[in-house]
């Protein structure tokens, strides 16, 4: 199953399940908004498969996009399993940063 992450309407990144899902969880621990954190976990428990970051409070989206900008592709390359595809999951991975400046956040 595939993992839907919309920014804002029309500009959004899919992803297989377990990428999104790991994208999520990279969030939980370091969101300052617990609430947000745990329906992060509720949409990984319940395989909900979307995440809509346009539809939360501003500053919550705005430390979204700040935590992926800043620590994302870096997290990949430490954390995600050394597989022949690697490479191409993190260049995926550097599409939705991109995506959050293609969004109009600032920075």
């Amino acid at each position: 199953m595939a993992g839907l992450i919309v920014l804002k309407p029309g500009v959004d990144w899919t992803a297989t399940g377990g990428l999104f899902d790991w994208t999520l969880e990279f969030l939980i621990s370091r969101l300052g908004d617990r609430q947000v954190a745990g329906h992060l976990q509720e949409i990984i428990d319940n395989n909900l498969g979307s995440f809509w970051v346009s539809e939360l409070p501003q500053d919550t989206q705005t430390e979204i996009v700040n935590h992926w900008r800043r620590g994302l592709i870096a997290a990949g390359e430490q954390d995600l399993p050394e597989t022949e595809q690697k490479a191409d999951v993190i260049r995926h991975l550097q599409e939705l940063v991109d995506a959050t400046y293609s969004a109009g956040y600032p920075g």
